[in-house]
């Protein structure tokens, strides 16, 4: 372009046109607002229904508070709808077909969040709208939502959870304000990842609903949140230390009772396991359902002790003195014959291949004494009284050793066939824990 005889750079010729639409919207804005009032419901006819388009995108999941039964999300809310009052031929100002205005200037549907679980009572953000020429405002406005949610924890660590989000106009019903979906389900095409939850989708459906104070509908749209929970942080930091303690429990077993440590180690298992279902109880809401997770630490915490209950028995068992009475014929049978084979009991230092050479025994058979006494006339018999009293007490001792002996191997054997009865309840009992699990 020229200007008497020099150009016109492009630089310019764009600032005169940006200066020439800022003017027109300046005018357009003076223009709308002379006689409009934002507190009416700009309808032309009022018997006839403004019809609102809703669309919700979800951008983060804050946070899932499970005691409190709290959701709080991070959404960005979009509105449309047609404002009558706000109409322009575009040609009128310079082709100016969308102008963007503060929001507090128009009238705004009054949508809010019926479920909402927060003391704040403000909406979205005052933002500004997008007005076209034909009436239609857009009003794009983030929220940070705190709603209620109804937390079932039955399947912890591997719950998942439907959080509902159910927004609707507070004062206007259906013959007045009409909400319609702009999609069938929440966006979530900008969603930033959870560490904690796993987004599954967002359906969203229509309710008319017809409360008790009023005859008129009120309709609504639900939005429900289906999350899954990532359970991988639980099953390391609480499942995998709580199945690793409870083999601790059958270990006890296997411990030697001469060793004292038998039932410290049981208490210790249980008193570890208090501590991990204690940190689970406090993040967990109280309610009738017992989560998976606190199912296992009861069942657990039940074998410890049971297990440290048997180990006082057979402690007991073992432990017999001399007033003790003699093994019965039925427990020599079943325990040191039978089970004694079944669990790989053997004697001390013997294995199931090679058993350790006997060693040299002393018999005591009748005594000489009495019965060659003839051939001894000489013999003082108060020296074969006292060889008499000596030979009587080894033989007691024997019969003393021998009846403890075998209150010991029977002990040992109830000790290994509960140890593998409970290693086996361990692992029945982690299998059917994570077979639950959906």
């Amino acid at each position: 372009a020229m200007i008497r005889g020099h150009p016109v750079s492009l630089d310019l010729l764009l600032l005169l046109i940006h200066s020439a639409q800022g003017h027109y919207a300046q005018k357009l804005l003076n223009d709308l607002m002379e006689n409009y009032s934002s507190a009416l419901r700009p309808v032309d006819d009022t018997d006839r229904a403004l019809n609102v388009t809703l669309q919700v995108t979800l951008s983060q999941i804050k946070d899932m508070d499970e005691r409190n039964q709290v959701l709080i999300a991070y959404l960005w809310i979009r509105q449309t709808w047609h404002d009558a009052y706000l109409k322009w031929n575009k040609e009128d100002y310079d082709g100016l077909d969308v102008i963007h205005i503060p929001s507090s200037l128009v009238w705004r549907p009054d949508l809010v969040l019926y479920n909402k679980a927060d003391d704040d009572f403000s909406g979205p953000m005052d933002t500004n709208v997008r007005l076209r020429y034909n009436g239609e405002i857009t009003w794009d406005a983030p929220a940070i939502t705190k709603s209620s949610c109804v937390v079932d924890v039955s399947y912890f660590p591997f719950d998942s959870q439907e959080c509902n989000l159910t927004f609707g106009s507070w004062t206007y019903n259906g013959n007045q304000v009409d909400i319609i979906m702009g999609m069938d389900s929440g966006d979530l095409s900008d969603f930033v990842e959870n560490v904690e939850w796993e987004c599954r989708g967002m359906p969203a459906t229509k309710n008319v609903i017809m409360y008790g104070c009023c005859s008129d509908p009120y309709p609504d749209i639900t939005y429900t949140v289906l999350l899954q929970r990532r359970s991988s942080f639980y099953i390391f930091n609480l499942l995998l230390p709580c199945f690793l303690i409870s083999f601790l429990a059958p270990l006890g077993f296997y411990l030697p009772a001469d060793s004292g440590e038998k039932v410290s180690l049981g208490v210790t298992v249980l008193l570890a396991l208090t501590v991990f279902q204690l940190m689970v109880a406090e993040s967990m809401p109280p309610s009738e359902s017992v989560p998976l997770i606190g199912k296992y630490y009861i069942a657990t915490m039940t074998m410890v002790t049971a297990s440290t209950s048997l180990t006082i028995f057979i402690m007991n068992i073992h432990f017999c003195g001399v007033e003790a009475k003699p093994v019965p014929h039925w427990a020599k049978v079943l325990i040191i014959d039978y089970m004694s084979k079944i669990c790989f009991v053997y004697e001390v230092g013997e294995n199931c291949a090679s058993p350790l050479p006997q060693g040299p025994t002393v018999t005591f058979g009748p005594c000489v004494f009495c019965t060659h006494g003839s051939g001894f006339a000489g013999m003082d018999t108060k020296l074969v009284r006292n060889v008499e009293y000596i030979a009587n007490c080894f033989r007691e001792q024997r019969a003393t050793c021998a009846k403890g002996a075998e209150w010991k191997k029977i002990a040992k054997v109830m000790d290994r066939f509960f140890m593998w009865i409970f290693f086996i309840m361990v692992f029945l009992m982690s299998i059917l824990i994570i077979g639950k699990a959906p």
